[in-house]
């Protein structure tokens, strides 16, 4: 098998690069017809037809690996909002929860197993099991979820149904996530420098105020058959995210970067800490593509939930590949190899 790069060429860290993925994962055994939506650069989960009947069933699986502080939390939100991007409803969850040898104690094991079990009960998810161990392979806590969830199959939504000619829109604003893990993670050294502690527990809370969640908009715009496509954009931030969706749907993309949402406390935060917020971690944001007869009804529904949008660019044909503007001027789009956030740990 052919790589691009040498075999032994280290990889960085954050996500398998996008060129490399699509390999490897051609190699794998996705034949089975009951695979409706299986594994693919861009698309944030599967979807399985078992027995013929209304709903598919979607699966999805992801680790929490850059954020410590309310992980528990942060795992059940992150694979809630891979489903809601399908259309589907979360309904099981599966954790595995490693924690470091020589570090765990009860109250550490205690804590993640509470912040589980709360945002389960909020998100209305039942636990169906999971896994737990102490381990030296780990030097700070992993949570890896997997989760199960059911669509109807007229809603199920692909991140591949993007085409020319529709609108690219972006629910809440970015980065939710990486704003809420720069004041929890740097909060020491931030205070050093004369921040406040009232503004960092401003941006910590990001993570419950807008919050990581984007289940409610997801499901609204999927219920509602006013999207063709959306996609959950998380490592990597904004950035790539479109990067994937335009993957996925095989089209280009031409995005205004001066119409993306960055409230001024992120923006500060992440020049604070020489971060482009483009490319860093923005679960709390929905991408979404809609036609354009629908992008009204679509805000629309979104303002009457509490959700702010923005129009941030157009679907193009695949040719014109991905390009960007600020402001009307032609700019380079921005592409990172690795998620900004890993800065705070080089």
């Amino acid at each position: 098998m052919h790589l691009s790069g040498t075999l032994t060429q280290p990889l960085p860290s954050g996500k398998l690069p996008a060129t490399l993925l699509a390999k490897l994962l051609q190699k794998l055994p996705t034949h089975d017809p009951a695979l409706v939506l299986g594994p693919a650069v861009g698309e944030d989960a599967a979807v399985i037809d078992f027995a013929p009947g209304e709903r598919l069933l979607v699966a999805k699986s992801d680790p929490i690996t850059f954020a410590t502080d309310e992980i528990g939390y942060y795992a059940v939100n992150v694979c809630a909002n891979d489903l809601a991007v399908t259309g589907a409803t979360p309904r099981f969850f599966l954790p595995t929860i490693l924690l470091p040898a020589g570090q765990a104690d009860v109250a550490q094991a205690t804590t993640i197993f509470r912040q589980i079990g709360a945002t389960c009960r909020q998100l209305g998810i039942s636990v169906a099991g999971g896994h737990s161990e102490i381990t030296p392979t780990v030097n700070q806590p992993i949570v890896a979820g997997t989760m199960l969830g059911t669509v109807p199959r007229t809603q199920m939504i692909r991140t591949s149904g993007a085409q020319p000619g529709d609108v690219v829109l972006l629910a809440s604003v970015i980065p939710v996530e990486g704003t809420s893990i720069i004041a929890r993670e740097r909060r020491a050294q931030l205070l050093a420098q004369g921040w406040s502690s009232i503004i960092l527990d401003e941006a910590a809370a990001y993570l419950h105020n807008p919050g990581i969640s984007v289940l409610k908009p997801a499901l609204l715009a999927a219920e509602r058959g006013l999207v063709t496509a959306m996609h959950d954009p998380t490592e990597g931030g904004i950035a790539t995210g479109l990067y994937e969706l335009a993957v996925a749907a095989n089209v280009g993309l031409s995005i205004d970067l001066a119409t993306i949402p960055i409230p001024e406390l992120a923006a500060r935060l992440c020049a604070a800490c020489g971060l482009n917020p483009l490319g860093v971690i923005a679960s709390g944001a929905l991408l979404a593509t809609a036609q354009e007869a629908q992008v009204a009804l679509l805000r629309q529904c979104w303002a009457d939930h509490g959700w702010p949008s923005a129009v941030i660019g157009h679907v193009t044909p695949v040719e014109q590949g991905l390009t960007a503007q600020w402001a009307g001027q032609p700019t380079p789009f921005p592409r990172f190899a690795v998620d900004e956030i890993t800065k705070l740990w080089a």
